[in-house]
């Protein structure tokens, strides 16, 4: 039977792993077991990266102790089962936020050094990793690594963005970033196609940390890539106000029968969102929650996609094909009459990522969710990797279920150094699935 206990949030692949144990004592978190292990955090990656089914998960939460925090230079020393809304809890209200933080803030540290994220503000900080100033890495073989860009560079590298394959995280030490209160600066203009995208991006990039756009994934034509651009800082301190989730988010109550985002439903709430106000340009404030965690509202939010689950794509291809690349991508998603209500756009910069197989490079991201529809949904993300490689681009890890062998291995050209770090001891789904064809 499968798992939900321990299933990804895309809820496709099915979860049956053979074993799961807990861990509680960074110490011991490495278990003796008759099967490859994998760590599992909180669950967030989207395809099956953190799914070993027929192995063992090592559930890592219980390691979720602050070790130390110093309030005069931002940096937190903690174990890897502690969530990035804890850091935020306890850092937010002495003057210091996340350097890097994705689209989700119920990410524990392990998972966003495994996965190497990035966020709205990469083309200025670059991604997560960069930010870590050193790891602690248990291997199935009893060793302890300390890892860092100076001490064990080659495991430090190899383990940032490596996918949780080279053995067990379990004690992080992050540099935060200063900020003088929650609030946010958020500057909000709509567009009417990919170039204007491009332009405002650019413009953008020089004077704001944060910028991020929605796009329409039904449009075609001349309107393809239309959307809605949001550029932000941090806010100097105001009076205080309330955090508008104090009293938490509202949860999703059941999984529906079928995908509430469908062919009947996709082109209005689009359109719909699209159009949402007359003003083409709007400045507000907004605290930091709704900014960066609109999905994190309302929980359980992926019950919406119904019992099959959901794909999420996430690409990126190079500035040099990026119009063409992403016109053509996006007119195949509106065509096959697929795709989601939050469809996201973004400009990675030029900030080297630190890991052997970190996903972003300097292109274009576009990231959206597919309802799992089976045959027709696999057959055109086939397509879109098709697009994807032919741009010389990649495809996140993170957020897939269903990449060939040979795609990864043209995203991912480092594959075969990394795999030498490759703990013999550690596996996961992802991992042998696109493994399988290796030689």
């Amino acid at each position: 039977m499968p798992d939900s206990a321990h299933a990804s949030w895309g809820r496709y692949p099915a979860s049956r792993p053979a074993a799961v144990t807990r861990a509680t004592d960074r110490h011991r978190a490495v278990p003796e077991a008759a099967t490859p292990v994998l760590a599992y955090g909180n669950g967030r990656s989207y395809g099956d990266s953190c799914l070993n089914n027929g192995g063992t998960l090592v559930e890592t939460r219980g390691l979720d102790r602050f070790i130390a925090f110093d309030p005069t230079t931002g940096v937190l020393d903690c174990e890897a089962g502690v969530l990035l809304a804890e850091i935020l809890a306890l850092a937010v209200p002495q003057g210091w936020f996340l350097p890097v933080t994705p689209g989700t803030q119920y990410v524990t540290v392990g998972g966003a050094i495994a996965n190497d994220v990035h966020g709205k503000n990469h083309h200025v900080a670059g991604t997560f990793g960069r930010h870590v100033h050193e790891l602690e890495l248990r291997r199935t073989d009893g060793d302890c690594l300390h890892c860092s860009r100076q001490l064990n560079a080659d495991w430090f590298a190899a383990t940032v963005g490596g996918l949780g394959l080279t053995g067990l995280v379990t004690r992080a030490r992050i540099g935060l970033r200063r900020i003088e209160g929650p609030y946010m600066d958020v500057d909000t203009r709509r567009f009417d196609d990919l170039d204007t995208f491009l332009k405002l991006s650019a413009a953008a990039d020089a004077d704001h940390e944060y910028t991020v756009a929605w796009t329409d994934c039904t449009a075609r034509g001349r309107a393809v890539g239309r959307g809605w651009f949001m550029q932000a800082n941090h806010k100097p301190a105001l009076g205080q106000k309330p955090d508008p989730r104090r009293r938490g988010a509202p949860a999703f109550p059941f999984t529906t029968p079928v995908s509430m985002i469908n062919r009947a439903t996709l082109r209005p709430l689009n359109t719909l969102y699209f159009h949402r106000r007359w003003r083409s340009a709007w400045r507000d404030t907004q605290h930091y929650q709704p900014y960066f965690y609109p999905l994190d509202g309302i929980r359980h939010w992926n019950r919406a996609y119904g019992p099959t689950g959901f794909l999420q794509y996430q690409c990126v291809v190079p500035h040099t094909d990026a119009r063409a690349s992403i016109t053509e991508l996006l007119e195949r998603i509106a065509a096959a009459g697929a795709g989601s209500f939050l469809s996201v756009l973004k400009v990675f910069g030029d900030v080297p990522s630190p890991g052997l197989m970190s996903f972003p490079r300097p292109g274009v991201t576009l990231a959206l969710d597919f309802p799992n529809r089976g045959r027709p949904t696999f057959e055109l993300l086939d397509a879109l990797d098709g697009v994807v490689m032919a741009a010389g681009g990649a495809v996140y890890p993170a957020k897939d279920a269903r990449m060939s062998g040979a795609a990864f291995r043209q995203y991912f050209p480092e594959w075969r150094r990394f795999s030498a770090y490759v703990d013999p001891g550690v596996s996961s789904s992802f991992w042998r699935r696109v493994m399988e064809e290796a030689q």
